[in-house]
């Protein structure tokens, strides 16, 4: 099992390093070049709950593409309330106004836009979580969007029981 776990980590670390010599290549490519900044990869690293790491990226840059648009793709956590059975979304998207914020949700997938002036960002998060669509509510301050669901129950199996007589 060691052994697994160390040829795992060994092949995503070399994977994950070749990402930054990629992205320090798009970062020279880029400087002379008119493009609006500022362009940012990056990635966590966990430890799943069946031991195997997990690696996310995120950022504006993925390693090996220039942007080839003017839009971001806004930083966006996802947070589980288990308590209150909630699933909040909070994205940052500085510069727009919350007229120009554009979300629909469909098929398990959120689907984030705004644009004003100069500033477009787009997002296509999908949802982890079974959560009622209907129930997506949306706020917008100081850069800040948070759309709040409500986590839906998994359905127990209905049956009947038979007596046989």
């Amino acid at each position: 099992m060691t052994m697994f776990f160390d040829d795992e980590f060994d092949r995503i670390f070399k994977r994950m390093s070749q990402s930054f010599f990629n992205v320090d290549d798009i970062f020279e490519e880029s400087k002379g070049k008119d493009s609006a900044g500022p362009f940012y990869y990056g990635y966590t690293m966990t430890v799943g709950p069946d031991g195997k790491p997990v690696v996310k990226e995120y950022g504006n840059v993925k390693p090996g593409l220039l942007p080839t648009a003017e839009t971001r793709e806004p930083i966006v956590d996802t947070i589980v309330d288990e308590k209150e059975k909630l699933v909040k979304l909070v994205a940052e998207m500085p510069g727009v106004e919350k007229t120009d914020v554009k979300i629909v949700v469909q098929d398990k997938i959120v689907d984030l836009s705004a644009e004003h002036g100069e500033k477009k960002y787009h997002a296509k998060i999908p949802l982890k979580y079974k959560v009622d669509e209907n129930s997506a509510k949306a706020s917008y301050k100081n850069g800040i969007l948070e759309l709040v669901f409500k986590l839906v129950e998994d359905e127990k199996p209905k049956g009947k029981t038979v007596e046989v007589e």
